[in-house]
């Protein structure tokens, strides 16, 4: 018998689910959430390490209109707070096509990393980029899904590592209603108490909109992001369910495994948190 569903979705980050003809491949995400029995998907619309606008998908309206949670992650090179107007341009643009392809799969929100300055910058200028990237989209009628910033592990003047870079970051963003991401590898590997991690986030951004639930494969702070499988890491996993607990909204799990093993973090999820 399936588990009654948790209070709150838990998801799966998933592959695109597409073949190079833009072609449904085997199912796509809504397959893979089946074969997991998740309450939602997290997956890339391009690739995460290219500036290849996203093309529409052909899963877009069913995802639209199913019941499983859709989250969006853009791609890993992105960085609206560099200074290298080389990147920095071309990411807000794409930033833009990315959010537009997310809301036409109805996701819930896209996760974006907070990017970092150069080494001699000062981060003052890249809290500064990310006020300028909200509010030049807010001239255009804002971004058309809720964009959540997820902290990172490690880089020199990196934008959402620590509390008090976050902290700068939301007296830049915050009144555009930026959404946060709580990564639990990302924060262990920073450094940050998990223990208190979801009230430390909430006292700056007054929010957490979604948890990466991942273990770690390195030692507390250690500035590596090598997720590890739920119970098989550095971090005790009731540890894990307390962040889930205290945060109280959606769960996606980016662990590695195969379907079988996802299964059975969610059971272990769902059963934790009724």
């Amino acid at each position: 018998m399936t588990p009654p569903p948790a209070r709150h979705p838990i998801g799966v980050h998933v592959g695109p689910g597409l073949t190079e003809e833009n072609e449904l491949d085997d199912g796509g995400p809504l397959a893979r959430a089946a074969e997991m029995d998740a309450d939602g998907v997290q997956f890339f619309l391009a690739d995460p390490q290219g500036w290849k606008a996203p093309k529409p998908r052909p899963d877009a309206a069913d995802l639209m209109a199913g019941d499983v949670m859709v989250v969006v992650h853009a791609p890993y090179v992105l960085n609206v707070a560099t200074t290298n107007n080389r990147i920095r341009i071309p990411s807000r643009k794409l930033l833009g096509a990315h959010a537009a392809a997310a809301a036409a799969v109805g996701a819930r929100g896209m996760v974006v990393h907070g990017g970092h300055v150069l080494a001699q910058d000062d981060p003052a200028v890249g809290f500064d980029n990310w006020r300028k990237t909200f509010a030049r989209q807010a001239e255009e009628g804002g971004f058309p899904v809720p964009l959540y910033i997820e902290n990172t592990a490690g880089g020199g003047n990196a934008m959402a590592r620590d509390l008090d870079a976050i902290a700068r970051l939301w007296d830049a963003v915050g009144e555009f209603g930026a959404g946060f991401v709580l990564d639990t590898c990302h924060a262990w590997a920073a450094g940050w108490d998990l223990a208190t991690a979801v009230d430390d986030v909430r006292a700056i951004t007054g929010r957490v909109d979604l948890v990466h639930l991942n273990n770690s494969r390195d030692p507390h702070g250690s500035s590596r992001d090598r997720h590890a499988p739920l119970a098989g890491g550095e971090i005790p996993t009731e540890l894990l369910v307390e962040v889930a607990r205290a945060a109280d909204c959606p769960v996606v799990l980016e662990t590695p495994g195969d379907a079988s093993a996802h299964a059975g973090e969610i059971t272990l999820l769902r059963q934790a948190l009724s």
